[in-house]
């Protein structure tokens, strides 16, 4: 069984002890507010943003709304698939929450039994970040840095390593990465099956607007142009 940073003169121990510290000189309410973002707070942002960024995609449609929306059904799948990657991994490393190796530090969760390395939150948030990224890169850079915020909640609220947070960045990059083009592949014929569809095809494009395949070159969906030629 494998512990990590045993001694305190470890850096990373020495920046857990850094950052936690900003929690005890904080306001009361400062951490509460904390744990809340930290816990459950930055998962819910990620996924309205996912919601956000579908919502853009199926009214602006086009070409590429199918793959858009399959990258952006991709992203919490590639949060889900992460998570279940780490099992085993946490089960081989073994490695403690801080606050059970390492006195005075700033617990602002409770009920954390389980092993720390790596951290779900953020394994979490990543990789539903870079999914996003792959559908928007505008909305992937927003999420990138709601993950970054996460990790950094993570070791403000003493209950992870900050090479806890790394190795869940890593992690969720590396599934949401890897697996993507085999995802996608899968995915996208899915998601224009799906935009061809009379009842469930507003899931991809917005109601009056045509699927892809059905524009004439030249239009633009969504247009008065596209109606009149589709009339016609």
């Amino acid at each position: 069984m494998a512990v990590l940073a045993e001694s305190g003169s470890n850096p990373d121990v020495t920046l857990l002890y850094d950052i936690n510290g900003l929690a005890k000189d904080a306001p009361h309410w400062f951490d509460r507010a904390m744990e809340f973002v930290g816990e459950y707070g930055l998962l819910l942002a990620m996924v309205l943003l996912v919601v956000w960024c579908w919502w853009g995609v199926r009214r602006r449609s086009g070409e590429d709304a199918a793959s858009s929306v399959a990258a952006l059904v991709w992203a919490p799948l590639a949060a889900g698939i992460a998570v279940l990657v780490n099992v085993p991994i946490r089960g081989f490393v073994e490695r403690p929450r801080p606050f059970v190796d390492h006195q005075g530090l700033e617990v602002l969760v409770s009920g954390k039994t389980d092993f720390s390395f790596v951290s779900d939150h953020a394994t979490l948030t990543m990789a539903m970040a870079v999914g996003l990224f792959v559908a928007s890169r505008k909305f992937g850079l927003a999420g990138i840095g709601l993950a970054l915020l996460e990790g950094f909640c993570r070791v403000y609220m003493g209950v992870h390593y900050p090479t806890d947070v790394v190795g869940g960045f890593a992690l969720g990059t590396a599934v949401a990465l890897l697996l993507s083009p085999l995802a996608m592949a899968l995915l996208t014929p899915v998601m224009r099956a799906v935009e061809r569809s009379s009842r469930a095809g507003w899931l991809i494009r917005a109601r009056g607007t045509a699927p892809a395949d059905t524009l004439i070159p030249g239009t633009r969906p969504g247009t008065a142009t596209e109606e009149r030629d589709l009339a016609a």
